[in-house]
């Protein structure tokens, strides 16, 4: 989207523009990442590259004819190099003639099927869509600060930064050009920066301790406070406080090379936990300021006003492709079903990279109910994702005791003595011949925990299920290692949330939990009613 202007710009101002796409966009992964091949420029790039060659005759009248060559796909750099030398020439290179669209797409075209469904949402007012409001997750500007797995540490972080900041009001005089940049004891930007420029002090307000979906499946606490929050958008509508419930679907948001995905979540949400993440919530909630409500709305002593979500419009067109027992609580899990969709994601995957979502509603009731009842069985799955009992057939061995007494089950008092603490989990090896020469590769049946706890067996299909360009495993295994920050000095310690919730054995119990919500997550989306595109 960002170089569609340019693009446009090019083909007036030139006759003739020649394009050799010689890929290597590191900035995927996974399978993504492994098509695009080698770095051109090895280890100090990860952008794609091209040469390209603008050609301008005086006194062409025309648009630019657009040739066009891609390297291919799976190409180490030194294939791609040695590509490029046998071409020696333009005149050698084999293209393809280009005939960009409307908006500016040269090579991954949006389809035109894809307009004539309903927005999602929208910025503007008294659109025809399914959500009434939306909104990005929050931005920072200090994770390392606001986040962290125990609420201790986050209020101590926090704690320290404000007085420092506070001092910096004081000594300063809100003169910009005195503040001390030392990323030990804060971390500027922008609207602080302002802040201490108009000479405002801070102070710690505890409420705003809460837990967040800072990941896929990683829960932690922040401190949630448009002080110390870059960005907060309209989170706090979402989710005014610690009492009141909701239920938000996020996409990876627009301008993303990775494949489109969705999540669903219960707590507050953070810009990465998908990129440049977008919320659709089942509520939100508005300020009752002089308690006076109308007729509509339950709840008159509260403090916010429930409202719906979900659009009245689309409940109107739902009710009469439907029938009247669909419910606005219906339509959302019927997004989150149809947004698994593989046959939707892959039709319409240019547009969804470039362009917030429009769905379609299927033609049979019977259809949009498999949508709603699969959406609700996943939204089950992922937000009680905690409670999923451990995955059939994965095996948990623990090396300080014989497999044969785990399987007798008379090795209970040992387990209890097993130190449960990790420091980074990583995949087993395993040795192949590739090329004919034996190669040392990742086992992914296989998860070291810690120096005692080994998981094996692992299914395959479990990491098929894909949340922000990684599998759900996968964010486990990074997410919960002890980490320190560079700039800060902070560490990030995720056995501080098993002592949270008062259980060692949290982060193991959680991995094979995810591991089974994988694999029944891979299960429903393969039970989706597959849809046809024209």
């Amino acid at each position: 989207n960002a170089t569609s202007g340019f693009r446009k710009t090019i083909e007036e101002e030139f006759s003739a523009i020649y394009v050799f796409n010689l890929r290597g966009n590191q900035r995927t992964s996974g399978e993504l990442s492994r098509k695009e091949g080698g770095k051109i420029f090895g280890s100090g790039s990860r952008t794609p590259i091209s040469i390209t060659l603008l050609i301008k005759q005086p006194n062409h009248a025309k648009k630019a004819t657009i040739y066009y060559h891609d390297i291919g796909d799976y190409l180490s750099q030194k294939e791609k190099l040695q590509i490029i030398a046998n071409f020696k020439s333009i005149e050698n290179l084999p293209t393809k003639i280009l005939k960009p669209n409307i908006e500016g797409d040269w090579v991954n075209k949006r389809n035109t099927l894809f307009d004539t469904y309903i927005e999602i949402a929208s910025k503007k007012k008294n659109q025809d869509v399914f959500f009434n409001i939306n909104s990005n997750g929050v931005v920072t500007s200090r994770d390392a600060w606001a986040y962290n797995f125990s609420k201790k540490k986050v209020e101590g972080n926090m704690s320290k930064m404000i007085d420092f900041y506070n001092n910096e009001v004081d000594r300063t005089d809100g003169d910009l050009k005195k503040i001390i940049t030392d990323n030990q004891k804060i971390s500027w930007s922008r609207a602080l920066k302002q802040s201490l420029k108009s000479r405002h002090k801070r102070t710690l307000n505890k409420d705003s301790l809460v837990i967040s979906s800072h990941r896929p499946f990683t829960k932690q606490y922040f401190y949630f406070n448009r002080e110390f929050n870059e960005c907060v958008y309209q989170q706090p509508t979402i989710f005014p406080n610690n009492k009141l419930n909701n239920k938000v679907i996020t996409i990876i948001g627009i301008g993303e090379t990775q494949i489109f995905s969705t999540l669903i979540v219960s707590k507050l949400i953070d810009l990465k936990t998908q990129y440049n993440c977008k919320c659709f919530p089942l509520y939100y909630y508005e300020k009752n300021e002089n308690k006076q409500n109308t007729l509509f709305d339950a709840n008159i002593e509260d403090e916010y006003i429930k409202r719906d979500g979900v659009s009245d419009f689309i409940l109107k067109r739902a009710v009469k492709q439907y029938g009247k027992s669909v419910s606005k609580e219906d339509i959302f899990y019927y997004v989150y079903g149809i947004l698994h969709s593989p046959e939707y994601r892959e039709t319409f995957a240019n547009d969804l990279k470039k362009m917030l979502p429009r769905l379609p509603l299927v033609d049979k009731p019977k259809d949009f109910w498999a949508f709603s009842k699969a959406g609700r069985a996943l939204a089950d799955l992922h937000i009680n994702y905690e409670s999923v009992a451990p995955a059939k057939g994965v095996m948990t061995l623990y090396n300080t005791i014989p497999q044969e007494e785990i399987e007798k089950g008379i090795a209970g008092k040992k387990l209890d003595a097993i130190n449960y603490q990790i420091q980074k989990m990583v995949f087993g090896k395993k040795k192949v011949e590739i090329d004919g020469k034996n190669k040392t590769i990742s086992d992914k049946s296989t998860i070291i925990y810690n120096s005692q706890i080994t998981l094996t067996e692992i299914p395959e299909k479990a990491y098929e299920y894909v949340v922000n360009g990684k599998s759900a495993i996968e964010w486990i295994i990074e997410r919960y290692q002890v980490k320190t920050d560079k700039k800060s000095g902070i560490t990030n310690n995720p056995n501080d949330w098993s002592n949270e919730v008062g259980n060692p054995k949290y982060i193991l119990d959680l991995l094979l939990s995810i591991i089974n919500v994988s694999v029944q997550t891979v299960d429903i989306v393969n039970e989706l009613p597959k849809l046809k595109f024209d």
